[in-house]
C-alpha cells in the first residue's frame, strides 16, 4: 500500500499501469481463446468481454486508463481480458472450415479459461454483446460468478430491425470486408452522435481511435461473432434466477437503452442497480468512463473491496465526502441492497 504523501494516488496509478501484460492462447473444448492477463494473479479475478468487433484495447482502455478507476481495480483484482475468437491484437483469419460457434459455445469457452488459470469464482465485466455472453455464462455456471458489471447489456433475441441490419452487415463483411459502411454502422452502435461528429464538428479522439482499431480487425472473424449474436436466444426468463449482484450501466443514447431497462426490470431488485448516463452511447467505458466511478466503487465496497489510499484521494474520488450524494450513505448503497441510481452528466454547449 502506498504511503500517506499527497502524491500517493499517482504513484499507485503508475504502479498499477506498470503491471506486465501477459498474453495467453488458451485451448478450450471449442477452439482457442486469447486472454490478456494484467496484474497480480494472487488477487481475485475480474474477467472482461468486449462488444462485437472490439477487444480489450478498444473497449476497456478508457476505463482502465482512468486514474481513479485504475487505482481501484488494479488494487483489488487481477484482470483477465478475454477476446472473442479472432478478435485479439494481431489475429489471423480463422480457418473457414472451423465451425461457427454459438453464444452457448462462447459462454462455455469462459469456464475452460477459468479452469486453465485455476480460477474459482470471478467478477465479470462485459459490454453489449460481451455483456450477453457473460450473463449467459452466469446463468449456466452460477457458482463461478461473484458479480456482474454490465455495460449497455442485451438479453432478448434480435428484433426484426436488428436482425435485418445484422444481415446487411454480414453480407458486407463477407463480400467487402471491413469497409467504410460497416465501420459507420458499428460506430453508430458504439457511440453517441455527439462524439461521432458532423460536418461542422470533427469526431472525437476516442471515435478516431476506434475507427483505426476496426480497420485492423479480420472481417471473417467479426462475421462469426456477428452471426452468433444474430442467432442468440432470449434469456429473459433466466434473469430472475441470478443470485449474484448486478450493476448495469447504459448510455441514454445507446441502441441498447430500452433493452437494458427491460433487463433491469427482470432482475431481482434486491441484487441489482441501474445507472443511466446522459449524452452517452453504448460503450460507456470509452465515451464517459468517469460516470462509472462512483457507482462502481460503491458496488465493489459491498464485497469488501476498497481503494488503496482511502485517506488520500483526489476531489473527484467517490471516497471524497464532498462528492458523495446523500442517498449513497444508505445501507442499500453500501452493498446490503443496491439502490437504482440514475446519473446525469451535464453537457457543455
Amino acid at each position: 500500500m502506498g504511503d500517506s504523501s499527497g502524491d500517493s494516488v499517482s504513484i499507485d496509478m503508475e504502479d498499477a499501469m506498470s503491471f506486465a501484460r501477459k498474453e495467453h492462447l488458451v485451448k478450450t473444448g471449442r477452439g482457442c481463446v486469447s486472454v490478456s492477463v494484467v496484474g497480480d494473479p494472487d488477487k481475485p479475478a475480474l474477467i472482461t468481454y468486449p462488444d462485437l468487433a472490439l477487444n480489450y484495447m478498444s473497449c476497456f482502455q478508457g476505463l482502465f486508463y482512468c486514474q481513479e478507476a485504475s487505482s481501484m481495480l488494479f488494487h483489488n483484482f487481477c484482470i483477465y481480458h478475454i477476446s472473442p475468437p479472432g478478435h485479439e491484437l494481431g489475429a489471423v483469419a480463422i480457418n473457414p472450415d472451423e465451425p461457427v460457434l454459438s453464444v452457448d459455445d462462447l459462454a462455455d469457452q469462459i469456464v475452460d479459461v477459468l479452469d486453465y488459470f485455476g480460477l474459482g469464482i470471478v467478477m465479470c465485466m462485459g459490454v453489449s454483446a460481451g455483456a450477453y455472453v457473460l450473463t449467459l455464462f452466469a446463468m449456466k455456471y452460477t457458482k463461478r460468478v461473484l458479480g456482474l458489471i454490465l455495460v449497455s447489456p442485451i438479453c432478448k433475441g434480435p428484433s426484426w430491425t436488428e436482425w435485418l441490419c445484422n444481415k446487411v452487415m454480414s453480407n458486407l463483411l463477407y463480400f467487402c470486408g471491413m469497409c467504410s459502411v460497416v465501420k459507420e454502422l458499428l460506430l453508430i452502435r458504439y457511440f453517441s452522435k455527439g462524439v461521432r461528429g458532423s460536418a461542422e464538428v470533427p469526431e472525437s479522439d476516442v471515435v478516431q481511435s476506434c475507427r483505426r482499431f476496426l480497420g485492423e480487425r479480420q472481417s471473417p472473424n467479426v462475421l462469426r461473432f456477428l452471426e452468433a449474436m444474430n442467432e442468440r436466444p432470449d434469456i429473459t426468463d433466466g434473469l430472475r434466477k441470478l443470485r449474484c449482484r448486478s450493476l448495469i450501466f447504459v448510455g441514454e443514447n445507446s441502441p441498447c437503452h430500452s433493452e437494458a431497462l427491460h433487463m433491469t426490470s427482470k432482475l431481482d431488485r434486491r441484487f441489482s442497480a441501474l445507472v443511466e448516463v446522459q449524452a452517452c452511447g453504448s460503450i460507456v467505458t470509452e465515451e464517459q468512463p468517469d460516470a462509472m466511478l462512483i457507482p462502481l466503487e460503491y458496488f465493489l465496497m459491498g464485497y469488501g473491496f476498497y481503494r488503496q489510499s482511502p485517506f488520500n484521494v483526489s476531489p473527484r474520488s467517490p471516497l471524497s465526502p464532498t462528492s458523495i450524494s446523500p442517498e449513497l450513505f444508505s445501507p442499500e448503497s453500501m452493498g446490503l441492497k443496491l439502490k437504482p441510481i440514475k446519473t446525469k452528466i451535464s453537457v457543455e454547449v
